[in-house]
């Protein structure tokens, strides 16, 4: 399988403008960096690259005049940053250079939601547009995988996932490497940057008791008691999980009704194959006995692919009632509601449960199985 052109390039040099910075986030390894080499390949303007990383790039930063920052340019109007979160204070640096000269345009990347966040945020409100970057999504894929190729990718995406580079692998033993690599060395990487993170152990084994609860509550409590540390710490690392883009989380959808859970949350993986190599179980699909848990995990971070790159206006939900009536997602989008529920088998016919249409008669309610689901994620 060659490059996949991905939705976010369009998206980026729409709003790549003059004294505007346009900030790319995404965990390691999804392909920012050969997105941003893909961009710049096709650049009518000479560019500075940089990569936040380097010790030098921090250096040229150090000086905060506008006459030490224009030396950075060589009187090129488009700057790249790879990992510009790495540099200290970049925020403040950027929105001098953008205020003080003209015609300037920022492209910045950073691996992580919560230090790109932190660092450019506030400075530059106003002044930038932010996109997310995920593993190859079903869109993008379509357009390179026959109508032969399509179920068995399917099957090898619901266990491997979507990492680029994964995707070109040709052999298990491979699929498996890569897997076992990228969750020791660069996804923990960036969770262990923060201060405050010094053991990865506990990391690891909170992944993995949530990879267990796919399409349920987690319940802290519980977690605090098996990992025997407390609430407060399970909470910071669930929330650094999600802003690290391994995790997502959803709430209960609820108007106020006795009957309905609010106030618990679910927790998905971005990845099906970082969750999979966190449960211990790589084996395919016809050895499986969790393929609802998978179908539902990969349907719904598909789902939030989707989302994005369509610029949908969504929130996100799960439904459920204390005399246990569900819905595994619920969108709240343009006014109206619509509910979904995730099979793996074709064969399983579901009504809407009574609850839910004696209380939203005007939504929507629909079952997206193997055999639809390319209609919810690609139109």
């Amino acid at each position: 399988m060659d490059f996949i052109p991905r939705f976010t390039e369009v998206q980026i040099k729409e709003y790549l403008r003059p004294n505007k910075v346009v900030v790319l986030l995404g965990p390691r390894r999804v392909g920012k960096t050969v997105l941003i080499q893909k961009i710049l390949s096709e650049a009518t303007e000479p560019y500075v690259l940089l990569n936040g990383e380097d010790i030098a790039t921090k250096e040229l930063f150090e000086r905060r005049s506008v006459k030490a920052l224009a030396q950075i340019l060589e009187g090129k109007k488009f700057l790249v940053i790879d990992e510009a979160q790495k540099i200290p204070d970049i925020g403040n640096a950027i929105k001098l250079m953008i205020d003080e000269i003209a015609g300037l345009k920022v492209l910045i990347t950073g691996s992580s939601a919560f230090d790109v966040e932190n660092y450019t945020g506030e400075p530059l409100t106003g002044r930038k547009m932010t996109f997310k970057l995920f593993g190859i999504s079903e869109g993008e894929i379509a357009k390179k995988e026959s109508i032969r190729e399509r179920k068995d990718g399917l099957y090898q995406r619901l266990i491997y996932g979507n990492y680029p580079e994964l995707l070109q692998l040709d052999t298990i033993k491979e699929k498996h490497l890569y897997l076992r690599e990228l969750l020791n060395s660069y996804l923990l990487k960036d969770i262990l940057t923060f201060e405050t993170i010094r053991n990865s152990d506990k990391i690891i084994d909170l992944l993995r008791l949530v990879a267990f609860q796919v399409g349920g509550e987690v319940s802290i409590p519980e977690l605090s008691n098996s990992l025997q540390i407390s609430r407060n710490t399970v909470e910071k690392y669930l929330d650094l999980l999600t802003k690290v883009f391994i995790l997502y989380k959803t709430g209960g959808f609820s108007r106020n009704l006795r009957k309905e859970v609010n106030k618990s949350h679910r927790y998905y993986f971005l990845d099906n194959g970082i969750r999979n190599i966190l449960a211990g179980n790589l084996n395919p699909v016809n050895m499986r006995n969790d393929m609802g848990i998978l179908w539902e995990n990969y349907m719904i971070a598909e789902r939030i692919k989707y989302q994005h790159y369509n610029d949908l206006l969504v929130y996100n939900y799960f439904w459920r009632t204390y005399d246990q009536q569900e819905i595994d997602w619920i969108e709240d989008r343009g006014g109206a509601l619509y509910g979904y529920e995730f099979k793996w088998s074709p064969r399983k016919k579901t009504k809407a449960p009574g609850g839910w249409k004696n209380a939203y008669p005007d939504a929507t309610y629909q079952v997206i199985n193997p055999d639809n689901y390319q209609d919810w994620l690609l139109h």
